[in-house]
């Protein structure tokens, strides 16, 4: 905890607009990622396919809006993107809260981004991501972007865990009205920002080989994480028939946790660098994963449940930070964009899978194909990036 007193430059203004605008939406995501499988599960009454449809449908306009923010971010200026991507999630979280219809709740999963991405934002309304990375990035330096990023993604985490234990004591409808007003005051915070926000005509990709490599990085990434993080709540729902009030709290733990883990990353980052790291906290992440189907024990599942996230977040404030001081800073919008773009295309056809699977009751699947695919992933880190410490300087 030390280096969280370091961090000076998180008494300037700035940084707290918008940690505080973030925690807003945190709160509102780790309530939304608890009660929204119940909506859908067991106050609609749909199965796990219309599910995955509706994932799918979210993710795929996720990556659509991330990419159209990321590309204003860089063209139309950052403060004024932010406001603007930031009003989804209240409009979003509001609309569940008025209507039962299954197309006006797709409508409003696909605004919000209601898709469990695997942030421990609870995946949702991930469109805000790319301009929220690059404007964090603008307020730092290369040097200190890890530990910011780490604290950054630390408090996240905290107030996400925080939204999920609220729903224990709400009804699940209550909840998307609780989310949409908390997340709605995040906006008088990115008011008072000061970055960025000139219109300006963009060039060309000037870092388009760094960019391809994330890219195809992501894509890997992104079909094991569709896979099984969607369904990770769904998952005991089905199999074990837990209620949400019990599940919150589990939620609560696990997201904690992970907003701890991701704490060590900058010590991470020292120790192993950029590919060691990743290889090191996904791998093991990636062995507990596979074995939570295998062992049909419930308290070894929920500490499976519990312990997995923190090792795939771990290292996420590390490669944020490689990818932003690898790429030069007109490129930074669009190249986060992109990341996300295909990220999330890859995760919508895991997700899509892993709906039909589970329909039909085919629970082990996803799990196998999450590990065979992780491994593939970290074989290409190591391909493309090499084993040995990033001594790369910050392009901005």
């Amino acid at each position: 905890m030390k280096h969280l007193q370091k961090l000076s430059a998180y008494k300037r203004p700035d940084i707290r607009f918008l940690t505080a605008a973030r925690v807003s939406r945190s709160i509102a995501g780790g309530m939304i990622g608890v009660a929204f499988p119940y909506f859908i599960l067991t106050r609609l009454h749909y199965g796990a396919f219309q599910m995955g449809v509706i994932f799918v449908s979210a993710r795929i306009a996720t990556a659509v809006l991330g990419f159209f923010s990321g590309v204003a971010a860089d063209s139309q200026g950052k403060r004024r993107t932010l406001i603007i991507v930031s009003l989804l999630l209240p409009l979003s979280a509001f609309i569940v809260y008025l209507s039962t219809s299954f197309w006006w709740i797709m409508s409003a999963a696909m605004i919000g981004g209601f898709s469990a991405t695997g942030s421990l934002g609870g995946g949702v309304s991930g469109a805000v991501q790319p301009v929220q990375n690059a404007v964090l990035a603008e307020l730092t330096n290369g040097d200190e972007r890890t530990k910011f990023y780490s604290v950054f993604s630390f408090i996240s985490g905290l107030a996400t865990a925080l939204g999920s234990l609220l729903t224990k004591v709400m009804t699940i409808r209550d909840v998307f009205l609780a989310a949409s007003i908390i997340s709605l005051a995040a906006i008088p915070a990115l008011w008072n920002l000061h970055v960025s926000d000139t219109r300006k005509k963009i060039g060309k990709l000037k870092t388009k080989m760094v960019i391809g490599k994330f890219t195809l990085t992501g894509l890997l990434n992104g079909m094991s994480q569709g896979l099984v993080v969607p369904f990770l709540i769904p998952y005991f729902v089905l199999v074990y028939h837990m209620p949400m009030s019990e599940m919150s709290v589990y939620a609560f733990a696990g997201r904690a946790l992970g907003s701890v883990a991701i704490l060590g990353a900058p010590l991470l980052e020292r120790r192993l660098g950029f590919v060691k790291s990743v290889v090191a906290t996904r791998g093991l992440g990636l062995v507990l994963i596979m074995l939570l189907p295998v062992v049909r024990f419930l308290p070894v599942a929920i500490a499976i449940y519990i312990l997995a996230p923190s090792l795939r977040v771990a290292a996420a404030p590390i490669q944020r930070s490689e990818l932003t001081k690898r790429v030069h800073g007109d490129d930074l919008g669009r190249a986060l964009g992109i990341n996300q773009v295909a990220r999330l295309a890859a995760s919508s056809t895991g997700t899509g899978l892993s709906g039909y699977l589970m329909q039909n009751a085919l629970y082990d699947v996803p799990f196998l194909a999450y590990g065979i695919l992780m491994i593939g992933n970290l074989c290409l880190y190591v391909k493309l990036f090499g084993m040995k410490k990033s001594h790369t300087s910050s392009l901005r």
